[in-house]
């Protein structure tokens, strides 16, 4: 049987994994799907991506690590995903993923030049999203959670625009029937985003009192990833 892929991209802070477990934990929380096959391929012990026929979806999670500085497992992830696109393979990239994905096509990412966007923060979607299969079902606007400093300066060429805010033109587009790509995170909860405000705090001068009591419910974004499970469970169904 196929299975969906969570191809791990980094490790979140020690005090962060103690209290909520990693990216990968999170994602699989969100999926809410007891029936497929996940298996997480960690990048940072082992460069062994799967085979296209192995595969009934891809989540690419983010990470610490930036795209810019191409790293080799970075390298190797960029090099396989148009592959994946090229087979009609479902994909969700997030934050790193959704920059590389961009970058592995002809898009660019890179800093972003109004710096680090960060905490809950409302996004709006486009006229394409309203026919999107991940997106038809959400409202126009909603609360979503987000860190990021690089960002997608300028997307594929065949790349369908579908979430945007003040700070981010690109916040989700997608690539082709099934390839999709979002800047924020909807693997976090609220104390996961708490939990990084008060880390990066330690070494970023932020408004912290301010980002935390902005924090809100993002149950819009969390729906994206139980949405894709369940295309992914079609094309495990109809395998």
């Amino acid at each position: 049987m196929k299975k969906l892929f969570i191809i791990k991209t980094g490790i979140t802070f020690d005090d962060t994994k103690m209290h909520y477990g990693d990216f990968d934990k999170w994602v699989i929380d969100k999926l809410d799907n007891d029936s497929l096959q996940t298996v997480v391929i960690d990048m940072h012990q082992q460069f062994n991506l799967p085979f296209i026929n192995e595969c009934a979806g891809v989540i690419i999670t983010g990470s610490h690590s930036m795209v810019t500085d191409e790293e080799p497992w970075s390298v190797a992830i960029e090099k396989w995903i148009p592959l994946l696109i090229k087979n009609e393979i479902p994909i969700l990239a997030i934050c790193y993923g959704h920059q590389l994905l961009a970058k592995s096509l002809d898009g660019i990412s890179s800093y972003h030049e109004n710096g680090m966007e960060i905490g809950t923060v409302e996004i709006s979607l486009t006229d394409e999203a309203k026919d999107d299969e991940l997106f038809k079902d959400l409202p126009n606007n909603f609360n979503v959670h987000t860190i990021h400093s690089q960002t997608v300066k300028k997307l594929p060429s065949n790349a369908v625009r579908l979430a945007f805010n003040n700070h981010d033109k690109n916040h989700s587009f997608r690539v082709g029937k099934k390839a999709w790509s979002v800047q924020f995170h909807p693997e976090y909860d609220n104390n996961i985003m708490r939990s990084y405000i008060n880390e990066v705090s330690k070494t970023k001068k932020l408004s912290t009192k301010k980002l935390i009591n902005n924090i809100k419910q993002t149950s819009e974004s969390n729906f994206i990833l139980k949405k894709f499970a369940q295309i992914v469970q079609k094309e495990v169904n109809n395998d």
